[in-house]
């Protein structure tokens, strides 16, 4: 199973963990987050990142999703990218969460397209009908 490895502003990824915990009510395995702060120095906090990598890292590798391509947690995730065995995905919301957790058993290319394909399948414009 591949692991997930939140990388965000502040504690927007363990809210996105604990919004996952009640729809499937229960924690999954192989999944962590790490919050960045605004005075934190990305380099400085490299070698926590590597650690919690290695945390969810279950022998078949690791998918890191960011909030916000270009900002600090996904210039921290760059980082720890190895094409293969850790990918990266920015833009994380929890439909694209939820459906990595449901896809990260049929190999790292399939979770990638359908982390991505959630994500944006998540989003529609909803009308009152």
């Amino acid at each position: 199973m591949i692991g997930i490895l939140l990388i965000t502003h502040g504690t927007f990824g363990e809210s996105l963990i604990q919004n996952v915990c009640h729809v499937l009510n229960k924690r999954p395995p192989l999944i962590g987050q790490f919050g960045v702060a605004a005075q934190d120095d990305p380099l400085d906090i490299l070698p926590m990142a590597r650690l919690l990598l290695g945390e969810v890292d279950g022998g078949k590798g690791v998918l890191i999703m960011t909030d916000i391509l270009g900002a600090t947690p996904s210039n921290l995730a760059l980082k720890l990218l190895d094409p293969g065995r850790v990918e990266g995905v920015a833009g994380v919301n929890l439909p694209m969460l939820l459906r990595a957790l449901t896809y990260r058993k049929n190999g790292m290319e399939t979770l990638v397209q359908k982390a991505i394909s959630g994500g944006h399948d998540g989003i529609i414009n909803m009308q009152r009908r």
